[in-house]
């Protein structure tokens, strides 16, 4: 099973490109399934039932979310609606939504579980424990488990990606919305990567428009809502090769792919 994680989509810029590229980056890495963040979908901040539904006419399989997902309140109910669509797992009982799902790609249970860090974040429950919860209720569920893990810190990621080693076959990290270098496959078998980068404008700061970001760091805020860069578009997450027998990874490889290229007909993986 091949895998393609689609990193934090931000505003309309982000969902352009992933209605024109994520097809066909499907189809160049091999992928048998899709698993993309939307949190930022809607205008930068939270996600709306029609970025969901523009998720799914995309061809993204699981949609997942991180601390932004209560920024539009519209998007409450179909968080119990719509089992593919995630949100952080551990969150307090009593909000709406929920952290896992298993779905069929093929004759194998893919379990994809969406969980959220506490270093310089809000204060939640413990990710690492609700992990040892879900992995051991998913376990006779699912052949393959693989998590997004969206957080902050690169010291937590890294933890909390060894902390699952020999136990996941993924560990993917969002929120920073900078694509790391960081690609392994871990001594007992789970593929990590630090953060799987921005898909939208990396003219930008994390994806928003740099001249209001710089404004802010020299004023401090003063009500100026960030908006979403929409220069050089990109694409970026990672593909991940899985063993079905053993549920581990063979191999993960980042993905970087430019919506220019593909608007002058020279679509490249690079």
């Amino acid at each position: 099973m091949r895998i393609l994680f689609v990193a934090d989509v931000i505003g309309s810029p982000g969902r352009r490109v992933l209605k024109q590229l994520v097809r066909l980056v499907k189809a160049d890495v091999r992928a048998d399934v899709v698993v993309a963040n939307g949190e930022n979908s809607a205008g930068g901040f939270g996600i709306t039932p029609e970025t969901v539904a523009e998720f799914k006419e995309a061809g993204v399989d699981v949609i997942t979310t991180g601390n932004h997902v209560w920024d539009k309140k519209e998007i409450l109910p179909l968080l119990d609606k719509e089992p593919r669509l995630l949100r952080p797992a551990n969150y307090p009982p009593g909000n709406p939504g929920r952290g896992s799902v298993v779905i069929n790609v093929g004759t194998t249970r893919l379990a994809v579980m969406n969980l959220q860090g506490r270093t310089f974040m809000s204060p939640i429950d413990d990710p690492f424990r609700a992990a040892d919860a879900m992995i051991a209720e998913l376990k006779d569920q699912a052949d393959v488990i693989v998590v997004e893990f969206h957080a902050e810190a690169t010291s937590e990621k890294q933890a909390f990606a060894r902390y699952l080693d020999g136990r996941v076959a993924a560990v993917v990290g969002t929120h920073t919305h900078c694509q790391t270098a960081d690609e392994w496959v871990q001594p007992k078998g789970t593929a990590r990567i630090t953060d799987l980068g921005l898909t939208g404008g990396l003219d930008g700061i994390i994806g928003m428009k740099a001249d209001i970001s710089i404004e802010r760091q020299l004023k401090v805020a003063r009500g100026e809502r960030m908006q979403p860069a929409d220069g050089d578009l990109h694409l970026q997450g990672a593909v991940v090769d899985v063993d079905e027998a053993t549920g581990l990874a063979r191999s993960i490889e980042r993905v970087n792919v430019p919506y220019e290229r593909v608007l002058q007909g020279e679509f490249k993986r690079k």
